[in-house]
C-alpha cells in the first residue's frame, strides 16, 4: 500500500505553550503574525484535553491519531511495536517496548531522570552496555537489541498491555510519578533494582568516570506494547522538533526564538500555501491539550465572526 499521493499538510506542533512561569514571561512578548494569519483562515476541528500528569503527552497523542495507532492518555501507545511493523521482517504479533539506558540522579527527597543526551553514549559505549545487561532481561524472557546510543529495543510478554510514562514526561523530574504500577509490572521493578546494584560497581561505569562522562546506573521503558490491527499507510506531518527540545531544558529565551523561526518558516509557509487555496491541517500542543484546526467551508456567520473576532494565538494558548 502506498501513501495518499496528494495528501493535505499537516503541521504539528509540540510545546508549542507550556504553563511554566518562565514561558509565561516568554509569552508576554512574543508576536507569531504568521501563526495568527493562519489561524484566522482555519476552522476549528477538535481539542484534547489532558493533564500534565497523563503518560501520554499531548503531541504523541496527536501523532498516534494522526498515525492510526491507539492515542489514549494513559502511554499505552505501542510506539517500539509500530517501528518494528514498518520492518521488512515485522510483525504485529508480539509486544515490544524502547529501553533509554539514562542516569538517576537521587537527592534528599526525590530521585530526578537527568536528560539520556548528556550521558554522550557512543554506538560503541551503547552496545557494551547491552552487552552487560542483555543477559539479566533474558532471564526473565526480554530479549535486548541495538537500535540507537540512547535507545534499544526489548521484545518479551511482560511487555504487553503496558502503561508507560513517555520519556518526554519524565526527563528532569522525579522519577517515582511516572513508574510503570507495581502490580503490572513486578518484573520491570525487579529489574530497575537489579541494574541498579549491577551498574553502582561495574567496571563500565569506572571507566566512564575516570573519562570524566557520568556514570550509568537506570533504565527507563517507554512506547511498550503490541499492535493489534496494522495501521493504515500515510504520510508522516510536519513536526518540527526546536519548540520541544528547547522546553525541556527549560530555555526560554530559545523557545521564544524558535518560535519566531517557525513563524517565518513553515508556519508562514503553510498560511501562503492556505492563502492560495490550499487544504491544510495544524495541530498546536502543550504541555495537557492538543487543539487542530483545518482547512474547511465556513458559514457566513463564521466569516463574520473571522472578521471581528479572529483566532489568534494569543486566545489559545492558555487552553494548550
Amino acid at each position: 500500500m502506498s501513501p495518499n499521493p496528494s495528501p493535505t499538510p499537516h503541521l504539528l506542533i509540540a510545546l508549542a505553550a507550556s504553563h511554566a512561569q518562565g514561558c509565561q514571561q516568554a509569552l508576554q512578548t512574543l508576536a507569531l503574525p504568521q501563526l495568527d494569519r493562519l489561524l484566522a483562515r482555519l476552522s476549528p476541528l477538535d481539542t484534547d484535553a489532558g493533564s500534565e500528569t497523563d503518560f501520554s503527552p499531548p503531541h504523541e497523542r496527536a501523532l498516534a491519531r494522526h498515525l492510526g495507532l491507539p492515542a489514549d492518555h494513559q502511554g499505552t501507545t505501542p510506539w517500539a511495536a509500530w517501528q518494528q511493523a514498518l520492518t521488512p521482517e515485522g510483525s504485529q504479533d508480539a509486544a515490544w517496548a524502547y529501553i533509554t539506558p539514562c542516569q538517576w540522579q537521587a537527592g534528599a527527597n526525590h530521585v530526578l531522570l537527568a536528560d539520556p543526551a548528556q550521558l554522550q553514549l557512543t554506538e560503541a559505549d551503547s552496545r557494551a552496555l547491552l552487552a552487560i545487561l542483555a543477559p539479566w532481561f533474558a532471564e526473565d524472557g526480554i530479549t535486548l537489541a541495538y537500535d540507537q546510543p540512547t535507545r534499544w529495543l526489548a521484545r518479551g510478554a511482560a511487555l504487553a498491555n503496558l502503561a508507560t510514562a513517555s520519556l518526554q514526561r519524565v526527563q528532569r523530574r522525579d522519577v517515582s510519578a511516572w513508574l510503570p504500577d507495581k502490580q503490572q509490572a513486578r518484573t520491570l521493578h525487579r529489574l530497575h533494582s537489579e541494574m541498579q546494584m549491577l551498574l553502582y560497581t561495574h567496571p563500565f561505569n569506572d571507566a566512564r568516570v575516570a573519562r570524566g562522562l557520568p556514570p550509568v546506573n537506570a533504565f527507563w521503558v517507554h512506547g511498550a506494547g503490541a499492535l493489534t490491527t496494522t495501521p493504515p499507510v500515510v504520510d508522516m506531518p510536519d513536526m518540527p522538533t526546536s519548540l520541544r527540545e528547547a522546553a525541556l531544558r527549560e530555555d526560554w529565551p530559545s523557545w521564544a526564538q524558535a518560535w519566531r523561526a517557525l513563524d517565518a518558516g513553515p508556519v508562514a509557509a503553510l498560511a501562503e500555501h492556505v492563502a492560495r487555496g490550499g487544504s491544510a491541517r495544524l495541530t498546536l500542543c502543550g504541555e495537557r491539550s492538543a487543539m487542530s484546526w483545518h482547512t474547511a467551508p465556513r458559514g457566513l456567520g463564521q466569516r463574520i465572526q473571522g472578521i471581528f473576532r479572529p483566532q489568534r494565538f494569543a486566545n489559545v494558548r492558555e487552553q494548550l
